[in-house]
């Protein structure tokens, strides 16, 4: 699997191309974090129109950034994803955590807006 980052503003956007499965997973949540961590980014965005198969290996890694990121009290989403892995991160209810956009200049634009309390 393949993961290209981009920074726009304080997100991180990770372009991840290939498989997401169990022997991809670990590796991805790794580069993940390790991006996050250098570029001090308080929002991530997962570009997924590269992305050609997800397995629950997958989805966990998605779930995880989510519960790292919110427990920073940082935001997530995920854009571009094509109609397959949709529907299997909407049938493991990814989209009632985590926003889904059409663009990542949506995203970016949505998660850069101060939340008022």
């Amino acid at each position: 699997m393949e993961i290209i980052f981009d920074v726009m503003g304080s997100t991180l956007i990770a372009e991840l191309f290939g498989e997401l499965d169990h022997h991809a997973a670990e590796k991805v949540r790794e580069r993940i974090d390790e991006a996050l961590d250098s570029h001090g980014s308080c929002s991530l965005v997962f570009d997924f129109s590269g992305v050609t198969f997800m397995d629950s290996s997958g989805i966990g890694m998605v779930l995880g950034r989510y519960r790292k990121m919110s427990e920073a009290g940082d935001r997530i989403a995920i854009v571009s994803c094509s109609k397959t892995i949709r529907n299997i991160l909407n049938m493991a209810g990814i989209f009632s955590v985590i926003d889904y956009f059409d663009t990542r200049e949506e995203a970016v634009a949505v998660l850069g807006r101060k939340e008022v309390s």
